[in-house]
């Protein structure tokens, strides 16, 4: 879906100009988290000078562009949105400004686009068209939670949700603990954030009371707590991660 104001979107009067690429702006992991703190100053210089965006969400994508430089006209931008909804043939026509020599701006809800987000899709159609894809530097929860838990930082997976069935969700945790075992592979995942504090318990219920278990939460947020402990430890309780965005991660 593309939401277009009425104005002229060819109408740009600021001097800032842009390479035609697509463009992957990472965004903040916490409401609470500075701009300043986690975004270099030239995303904002850049931001300025694009007049198309592929979102995964219109709101959170205005409020963001509006955070980042007050003097951004909202109203002379177009959005199409991307999120997981959307149909793989929707996603061609969303790169057309680039066809004419325009620059296009992807954005996430939060983090990485493109990094366990609808935005890859995006990326691959630039990609297999030959357009330029530029990735900027920003917050990436996945790899900030790898870099404070102490685990092994160069094998590693991320698998995203962990099965809904119980059954498949025992078998991927057993397959996780083998790789761990066998391969030393850091294993990564996640959970809606309400379920956050019933996954820790389940965690402790199923795994081997040795392994270790990151949690990490509201990465660089006001509430930021990474903390490793054995799977036995996290069993006595004494947490609250709930509707908290939070990381996961399994070791030896």
């Amino acid at each position: 879906m593309i939401e277009r104001n009425a104005q002229d979107l060819d109408c740009n009067t600021d001097t800032t100009q842009v390479e035609a690429a697509l463009y992957l702006f990472p965004v903040p992991l916490s409401d609470t988290s500075s701009l300043a703190d986690v975004l270099p100053s030239g995303n904002s210089r850049l931001l300025k000078g694009i007049k198309h965006f592929i979102v995964e969400n219109v709101r959170s994508a205005r409020r963001f562009l509006k955070k980042a430089d007050p003097s951004i006209d909202i109203n002379t931008l177009s959005f199409a949105v991307l999120d997981e909804h959307t149909s793989p043939e929707d996603v061609a026509p969303m790169l057309a400004p680039l066809s004419e020599g325009h620059p296009i701006g992807v954005i996430s809800e939060a983090g990485c686009p493109a990094v366990a987000d609808p935005g890859a899709d995006a990326v691959a159609v630039a990609q297999r068209k030959g357009f330029k894809v530029v990735p900027l530097v920003g917050p990436s929860s996945i790899l900030m939670a790898l870099m404070a838990s102490g685990f092994n930082g160069q094998s590693f997976a991320f698998s995203g949700y962990l099965p809904i069935d119980s059954g498949k969700r025992s078998s991927k945790l057993r397959e996780m603990e083998q790789r761990i075992r066998r391969e030393r592979q850091t294993q990564i995942f996640i959970e809606t954030p309400y379920r956050n504090n019933r996954l820790i318990e389940e965690l402790s219920h199923t795994l081997p009371g040795n392994l270790l278990l990151c949690v990490a939460s509201d990465i660089t947020g006001t509430r930021q707590n990474i903390s490793t402990r054995y799977i036995s430890q996290w069993a006595k309780g004494g947490y609250d991660y709930s509707k908290t965005p939070t990381i996961f991660l399994l070791f030896s």
